[in-house]
């Protein structure tokens, strides 16, 4: 998982740092100290939250064999174009065609079976009506008629049963009738095939769970893009924000994109624990492909018009030498110092997005020699910081390091090497 806060200029004023080299003598040397420095600009700076991700289809269906068999002819491929109820593949059918034809059968011979426990039913019904009407007029014993009376309850249990058999039959073969229709395998969505798991020829088996045979895209032009995004950045995420991605298939392309959903569900891997941002992509031109691995920006914030600094003049710190010099100017009243006894800037940890707090800053005085600045800071894009303070302006020059000399040169003489940060 790559992250972090990366970057943002906008084109129309971009901090292109021009970078130049002064000489300034170090104090009890003979060598000069040469500062390379870099002006103040004023542009458009955005923050971004980084992280990455993989692009995916919106909806994905696995469409799998409900019943086992060999499968018998395929008439989808990768990258098939289907339509929701499209015949795909189809399993051998004959062994559930036979198990139709037994179980019609069956039900043939469960009709049957009702039929003639009606007939029997209906003949114990005239014996025990025929038995009781003697044995009312003392013609035959009771017990005669007892015995009709049971032959007739056993009739109508044994109806019962033949038609409970009856309903079972017919629920044997609708099962059936349905097994031999599964051996049919059609596209349960409108999509394209990416990715197809069995050949012909091949057996599957359904009895514990229905085996893939296809995996179906439902709209390959809506994407998603399902980031990893870090337990630190998460808070600063928000529906409906803007994002901007590559994919290592077009390099030089970015695309765009907005902020579906931040799920609530964290990942923990090695102990650290990550949550999944959903990008909403549009893909009209078909050039993601599911399984891209994208490098993902949020847009967190932007502002236009801000003085901004490479983030190289966070970092600098200049030789003791003008450390002593900066502490002699603060006990003088230096107007615009900053106590040059704060932390050093190399242990300050720069900040993100929304950033803030207040830093000092090493300029290049009129004499060529470092002053120190101390600058409220901003929001950052990884490569520069905005920056405001009293006394600090556009076109200041700002260190951004040194470079050693051999040659001794006048203090304060610029070189300009017209190279960019």
């Amino acid at each position: 998982m790559r992250r972090g806060i990366v970057v943002g200029v906008a084109a129309v004023a971009a901090v292109g740092i021009g970078a130049g080299v002064v000489l300034g003598l170090q104090p009890g040397k003979k060598e000069p100290v040469q500062f390379e420095t870099a002006a103040v600009k004023r542009g458009r700076l955005a923050a971004w939250v980084t992280a990455t991700g993989t692009v995916s289809p919106r909806v994905t269906v696995q469409v799998g064999s409900q019943v086992s068999g060999r499968i018998l002819e395929m008439l989808a491929d990768f990258n098939s174009r289907v339509t929701k109820g499209q015949l795909i593949a189809r399993i051998d059918p004959q062994l559930f065609a036979t198990e139709v034809a037994q179980a019609r059968a069956n039900l043939v011979s469960a009709q049957a079976g009702v039929k003639g426990a009606e007939a029997q039913l209906a003949d114990s019904k005239r014996q025990f009506e025929r038995s009781s009407s003697l044995a009312e007029r003392k013609l035959v014993a009771q017990a005669e008629a007892d015995s009709a009376l049971a032959a007739m309850q056993s009739a109508e249990a044994n109806l019962a049963s033949n038609k409970a058999k009856l309903e079972q039959a017919r629920a044997a073969l609708e099962r059936a009738q349905t097994n031999l229709a599964y051996t049919k395998i059609v596209s349960p969505i409108d999509g394209v095939v990416i990715s197809r798991d069995v050949d012909v020829g091949q057996t599957v088996a359904a009895s514990l769970q229905a085996p893939t045979l296809f995996t179906i895209a439902e709209d390959l032009r809506k994407m998603e893009v399902h980031t990893s995004v870090a337990e630190s950045d998460v808070g600063r995420l928000a529906p409906e924000m803007k994002v901007e991605f590559t994919v290592d298939a077009f390099p030089g392309e970015r695309f765009g994109g907005v902020v579906k959903e931040v799920r609530y569900s964290p990942t923990t891997v090695q102990n650290v624990v990550t949550y999944d941002a959903v990008v909403s992509v549009e893909n009209p031109e078909l050039k993601l492909r599911p399984g891209m691995t994208a490098d993902v920006s949020f847009l967190i914030e932007e502002q236009a018009d801000v003085l901004m600094v490479p983030n190289a003049a966070l970092r600098f710190r200049p030789p003791e030498e003008f450390l002593a010099q900066a502490r002699a100017q603060l006990e003088r009243g230096g107007a615009g110092a900053a106590s040059a006894g704060d932390a050093p800037a190399e242990r300050r940890t720069e900040r993100a997005a929304g950033g803030g707090g207040k830093r000092p800053l090493w300029r290049l005085g009129p004499d060529g020699k470092p002053q120190a600045v101390r600058v409220d800071l901003g929001i950052s894009d990884g490569r520069n910081t905005a920056v405001s303070g009293p006394g600090l302006k556009e076109g200041d020059l700002m260190i951004v390091g040194t470079l050693s000399g051999d040659e001794p040169a006048p203090a304060a003489r610029p070189m300009q090497r017209g190279r960019f940060l």
